[in-house]
């Protein structure tokens, strides 16, 4: 009598094959694909993004500027829940670590509001915080698909002071809006004028020519928490809240949208 035949695994419950090289593209879609049905279970339509240093700490020597982004992020939640939608508008979403990260969660928590996490697995730092709405902790092994749904889903960033990791996420929006490849209008405010313009000379780019004197106007900057929430909360009423903004039809997300499909 011949020995039972075992089967082998379907192709997408075999983990060794998962986790190989040509199984790549099969990872990445994943990290689209989970988040979208996230987003869609909890109606999440957009976020304010919260970017800054994982290395600023609450009681460090620029814990103002946690204190900072803990308060902005309550202020934007308070205001979010008051605005009555059917789906959630401008939930506070950060990178998932700590440090300013950390204190946007923590202050969109305090505040009572649900807070979205997009944390990245990395070999140091970054490990979820506690104040992430924890449905809506999201863990990433790809850099650019994370940097998509910031992008994708944020009608607002807040950045703070940071390094590399900032920079990078700062720039590509930056450039996204430059080259016109956002479909949306999106408000990106620099917390620390003094931080940030010690750091770049924005304005030397546009007098050497590298950048157009109009790029100077994509960003602003902002010195307090008072102020920063003016700027957002009118900039996002200006440009989604209004009679006309709200006529447009609620689709989430459509690829469709995309300008380079």
């Amino acid at each position: 009598m011949s020995e039972k035949l075992v089967r082998p695994p379907l192709a997408f419950e075999d983990a060794e094959f998962l986790q190989s090289p040509e199984a790549r593209s099969v990872r990445m879609l994943s990290e689209y694909l989970k988040p979208l049905r996230v987003f869609r279970q909890h109606k999440i339509h957009d976020t304010v993004a919260f970017f800054g240093s994982a290395r600023i700490e609450q009681h460090g020597p620029m814990a103002e500027y946690y204190e900072a982004a803990r308060g902005l992020a309550g202020k934007v939640t308070h205001w979010s829940d008051s605005l009555h939608r059917s789906s959630r508008r401008f939930v506070v979403a950060t990178g998932g670590g700590p440090g300013i990260m950390e204190a946007a969660n923590r202050g969109a928590s305090e505040a009572g509001g649900e807070t979205v996490g997009l944390n990245i697995r990395l070999p140091f730092e970054q490990q979820p915080n506690p104040y992430i709405t924890p449905e809506l902790s999201l863990e990433f092994g790809y850099f650019f698909l994370r940097k998509f749904w910031f992008a994708y889903l944020a009608k607002a960033l807040v950045v703070f002071p940071g390094g590399f990791g900032t920079m990078d996420e700062l720039f590509e929006i930056l450039t996204l809006v430059q080259t016109r490849k956002l479909h949306k209008e999106i408000i990106v405010l620099l917390y620390g004028s003094k931080f940030w313009k010690e750091i770049f000379n924005f304005e030397a780019l546009a007098k050497h020519g590298m950048i157009s004197p109009e790029d100077l106007n994509i960003f602003q900057f902002a010195d307090d928490v008072d102020t920063a929430f003016e700027l957002l909360r009118d900039g996002l009423t200006r440009l989604y809240l209004t009679p006309e903004a709200l006529a447009e039809p609620d689709v989430f997300p459509a690829i469709a949208h995309t300008r380079n499909e």
